[in-house]
């Protein structure tokens, strides 16, 4: 035990150290960086400011980025060679494609059905009376985890037996009301639908809050006109709201669609992934930690990592579009 709490001690001292050497380091750095004028004083500059984050970049991202892309084409054991064999698995093997349709669905009706609700709850409270009291309705979700999120949910879809008394909110209501309880989480393909309308039902106040706001920036001057032109709600919506708000549906769509794709926290905690409800991060984790299958997991990070390069790349083109049009 007195090594044990010794070890933590001297863990914790040396981490001091550390970090206090760091600092010595790049207060050294900087009073070097203001002896020097010109490009010379620019490039200590750069590698004060953007030399430790380059070097976190570089240590939590890109090299395991290029490590989980080599385990990709080895074995379990990450000893061996396989070539293209874990990639041959996962697109061929019945539960992975399960995976791939229920991603499919999750990263399809998340994005649409969040926007929606989230872009046409901004425009019905706009202006009202208790506006900030409805908005802090929805957005309230967005304080829970999706841990705690599916943990709440997993109580409202809750199901025993006709005979026993129902614990979970929805089936106790369908028999209050003389029908028989429904097996909402183990009967797929619908468990997989109320799986998504929990990540909806967080999503939809972070769209709110950002379509509310994009909302409330478009000038006066053009609603006016638009209204002197005698234009009706739907006119006003189509023709003047979506156009000007483009921008911010783009990157409300592409976060939650980069969210949706990583889905994990709701399927383990709620059904953990079982009853057909699999998923492609789930079905990473399960191979390398479950199984110890760290050539399929990686090659599953790997796929997942090359689905959201193109919506990420069709965000940094619609910015930069939006940049030129502005300037």
């Amino acid at each position: 035990m007195d090594f044990f709490l010794f070890s933590k001690i001297g863990q914790m001292i040396l981490a001091v150290l550390v970090f206090a050497a760091v600092v010595a380091l790049l207060m050294v750095v900087a009073r070097l960086a203001d002896k020097y004028a010109g490009r010379s004083r620019t490039a200590w500059a750069l590698l004060v400011f953007a030399g430790p984050a380059a070097l976190l970049l570089g240590v939590g991202l890109i090299y395991p980025a290029i490590r989980t892309t080599t385990m990709s084409f080895m074995d379990n054991r990450s000893e061996n060679w396989v070539g293209l064999a874990n990639y041959d698995y996962v697109f061929n093997n019945p539960d992975s494609i399960q995976s791939f349709v229920n991603t499919f669905w999750w990263v399809f009706l998340v994005p649409i059905v969040s926007t929606s609700v989230g872009l046409l709850y901004a425009i019905l409270v706009d202006g009202k009376r208790f506006e900030k009291q409805a908005k802090s309705l929805l957005f309230m979700p967005m304080a829970i985890s999706f841990v705690g999120a599916g943990i709440i949910w997993k109580f409202v879809y809750e199901y025993r037996g006709a005979e026993q008394t129902q614990i979970g909110l929805l089936n106790a209501i369908l028999v209050g009301l003389g029908i028989e309880p429904v097996r909402f989480l183990q009967d797929g393909p619908w468990n997989t639908f109320f799986l998504i309308l929990i990540m909806i039902w967080i999503q939809a106040g972070f769209a709110m809050v950002l379509l509310s706001a994009s909302i409330k920036a478009i000038p006066n001057d053009i609603v006016e006109a638009a209204r002197l032109d005698g234009v009706n709600p739907w006119q006003m919506f189509r023709s003047i709201t979506v156009p000007s708000i483009r921008p911010t549906l783009v990157v409300v769509l592409t976060t939650i669609s980069i969210a949706t794709l990583k889905i994990f926290d709701i399927t383990r905690t709620v059904t953990g992934a079982r009853f057909g409800t699999q998923v492609l991060a789930n079905q990473m984790y399960d191979q390398s930690f479950t199984f110890g299958n760290n050539g399929v997991g990686s090659a599953t990070a790997v796929i997942i990592f090359v689905l959201v390069i193109p919506i990420i790349v069709y965000n940094v083109r619609q910015m930069l579009k939006n940049k030129e049009v502005r300037g």
